[in-house]
């Protein structure tokens, strides 16, 4: 006897019915984050950017409707030299001005503080939305979460 309610591979002659859970867009704000996952890929190239590497991290919020998972593209290009360095400094590998080579061995499980944005966009004539950074904050000017013992 089979159980469909525990999660398992599925065979590819398998029939299929659930639809999965409704998706949740976080509201806009600062939240806390980790680093979940992170793997190599490469930027085709656009008209605001060239061909290049680039690093998609898996970024988890805990929000007020629960965890969120942000998939988020860093491009190794000069061009976007200070996101890159802008991320490194938010999960602490950085302090702003110095030069770092980075390491994206430590990359996962890293934490830091960033500005989550929505994003829409039109696909097909249906309108949609999701969720994006916006800014990694430094340690220092991440936005107060409430009391902190020896601030006034």
């Amino acid at each position: 006897m089979n159980d469909y309610n525990v999660e398992r591979e599925l065979g590819w002659d398998d029939q299929i019915e659930n639809d999965g859970p409704e998706f949740v867009t976080l509201p806009e704000g600062d939240y806390d984050f980790e680093v979940t996952s992170f793997e190599r890929g490469r930027h085709n190239g656009s008209d605001k950017l060239p061909a290049c590497n680039k690093a998609i991290v898996s970024i988890k919020i805990e929000g007020p409707q629960g965890i969120f998972t942000i998939q988020h593209n860093l491009f190794l290009h000069s061009k976007t030299e200070g996101l890159l360095c802008a991320f490194f400094t938010a999960i602490g590998q950085r302090k702003k001005g110095e030069k770092l080579k980075m390491n994206w061995n430590q990359v996962i499980g890293s934490k830091g503080r960033a500005k989550v944005g929505v994003k829409k966009w039109t696909y097909e004539g249906k309108e949609y939305e999701g969720n994006e950074i916006k800014k990694f904050y430094e340690p220092s000017e991440s936005p107060s979460k409430g009391f902190e013992a020896g601030r006034f």
